[in-house]
């Protein structure tokens, strides 16, 4: 089985005798919380004439929000949608957290990437539970564990983006249109973020427009076209 397809198990030290695996209860209650942001307007969709909001908008024959979410539930994280009308991106992600305070970390996940993949939001909350990086400020207190994980394709940048329960205060701090950019720009800065090549185009495959969507269908289908006979 490809290790990306087993069910979440966050890295532990394993005493001597004890088996490499955690029960149920264990595991659920060290997986970080996948936190789908669906509270956004998606207004440039609607200026580049979408007729629904983006969210709604059928890729292949089901909503773009369905989509994202189906492969959230088969990742087997803990999730937690937030759609309730906010000012900004980071104004949902705090209130995300604020439903979720007890989690042990955060994959921050817009709803408009339907194509991202349940392997990737695994790898990704591994790689959160794996030991955090030493911080490159010679300054920062030792014991320093606030760190973050990006994902990225092909040189860019993409999400879900990963932030440990010591993040915590500073996501509950967040307001605006920004997200949670002011946060890993700190953290980036301190040396505390992992960068996690992944083969996976769905982490920066979001729809604002309808060419996205149409780019989006395109990729959903090369995914699942039988191939060319030789």
């Amino acid at each position: 089985m490809d290790p990306s397809e087993r069910p979440f198990l966050p890295p532990r030290p394993v005493p001597p005798g004890e088996p490499d695996e955690l029960g149920e209860a264990g595991e659920a209650a060290a997986a970080p919380t996948v936190i789908v942001l669906a509270s956004g307007r998606g207004e440039r969709f609607r200026a580049s004439g979408g007729t629904v909001h983006k969210l709604d908008a059928p890729l292949d024959g089901r909503a773009v929000r369905e989509r994202t979410l189906a492969a959230v539930r088969a990742s087997g994280l803990p999730w937690h949608v937030e759609d309730a009308g906010h000012p900004g991106m980071g104004d949902s992600i705090a209130a995300a957290v604020r439903a979720t305070i007890d989690a042990a970390g955060w994959l921050v996940l817009p709803a408009d990437l339907p194509l991202v993949e349940p392997a990737t939001l695994r790898r990704v909350a591994r790689a959160l539970c794996a030991p955090s990086p030493s911080p490159a400020d010679p300054d920062a207190p030792a014991g320093l564990a606030a760190h973050a994980v990006q994902p990225v394709h092909d040189g860019r940048r993409g999400h879900p983006v990963a932030f440990s329960a010591a993040c915590r205060d500073d996501l509950l701090r967040l307001a605006g249109e920004f997200g949670a950019a002011p946060v890993l720009r700190r953290l980036r800065a301190a040396g505390r973020v992992t960068e996690l090549a992944i083969d996976d185009v769905g982490i920066v495959t979001d729809i604002d427009t309808l060419a996205d969507l149409a780019a989006a269908e395109a990729l959903l289908l090369s995914r699942v076209a039988p191939p060319a006979a030789g």
